[in-house]
């Protein structure tokens, strides 16, 4: 099984989340992100695209595999580099640059590489079942962009939410409620139990991994609760029961229902494409913040 952190920055520890909780049903599972990281990370706006990155196997134009070596321009690790350094083996990159149809072929092309029959979805937070009005999103493109490459791909496809609520975006009532609407179009597909080992890994994961929403999740996976501050004191987060699930849903049935930013640019053919579509939708997203604080450092 393939598991993919679909948000980018720290997603590839909640995506270790769920793979060992398949582990944990005696299923191998592989982690991976994308390769979009935070502004403290990588400054320069947007993902990086895989020419631009050293030390990566290519599979795909839009797929590699990460090394512990792997960087981006001036030198930045990958969280994924950092990943695949804690479990001794490669982790997946995928660039979102190309958009979803060149997202599907590449997941497809990674899938029959690492020997994979599933490939799963991850967001941390839920932001990726958004409606686009919900007053705390920020960061939604990458989520629909990834999400919108599942109808395209011949690999079977889980979307699972970790998390909810634990990226300060969206709140934990508002996934709740995005969830329900899957649920009540058909496409809830139960719940990954999380054993006291496969916590255990991923905490050990979070001492070389820098994330803080899936810190957040674990710390509600161990049934911590409480209004805990995040994004340097700018957001804050609610730790709650809901906090610690790995929630599961058919990605299509969700993009027929609640995941409209993901069915509104299922046919952009490329993520500067999807940020149009998004923008003309009145949708603020992470790729404007970022090119805001760009200008503003000069």
């Amino acid at each position: 099984m393939l598991v993919i952190g679909i948000g980018g920055g720290g997603d590839v520890a909640g995506a270790l989340a769920a793979a060992e909780a398949i582990r944990a049903l005696g299923t191998e599972a592989v982690v991976g992100g994308i390769t979009w990281e935070r502004r403290p990370v990588d400054p320069l706006p947007g993902p990086r695209r895989l020419d631009e990155i050293i030390g990566a196997e290519v599979l795909h134009e839009a797929v590699a595999l990460a090394a512990p070596a792997t960087t981006g321009p001036g030198g930045f690790r990958f969280c994924e580099a950092d990943m695949a350094a804690f479990l001794g083996e490669p982790t997946v990159l995928v660039d979102p640059n190309p958009g979803p149809a060149a997202i599907a072929a590449g997941l497809d092309v990674a899938a029959r590489h690492l020997g994979c029959d599933l490939v799963v979805l991850l967001d941390v937070g839920g932001d990726v079942l958004a409606h686009g009005h919900e007053p705390g999103l920020a960061s939604p493109l990458a989520d629909a962009t990834m999400l919108a490459a599942a109808p395209r791909m011949a690999t079977p496809v889980l979307g699972v939410v970790f998390g909810a609520g634990c990226d300060g975006e969206l709140t934990p009532a508002e996934v709740r409620e995005r969830l329900a609407e899957v649920a009540a179009a058909g496409g809830d597909l139960g719940e990954l139990a999380l054993p006291g080992a496969a916590l255990d890994r991923v905490e050990a994961a979070l001492a070389v991994v820098t994330t803080e929403a899936s810190a957040m999740a674990m710390r509600c996976a161990r049934g911590e609760t409480g209004v805990v501050p995040i994004r340097g004191g700018r957001r804050s987060v609610p730790l709650t029961a809901d906090g610690g699930r790995l929630s599961c849903f058919d990605p299509v049935v969700a993009m027929g229902s609640a995941a409209r930013l993901a069915a509104a640019v299922a046919q952009a053919c490329s993520l500067q494409d999807a940020q149009a579509i998004l923008a003309a939708r009145g949708v603020r997203t992470e790729l404007d913040y970022e090119r805001d604080a760009a200008a503003a450092t000069g």
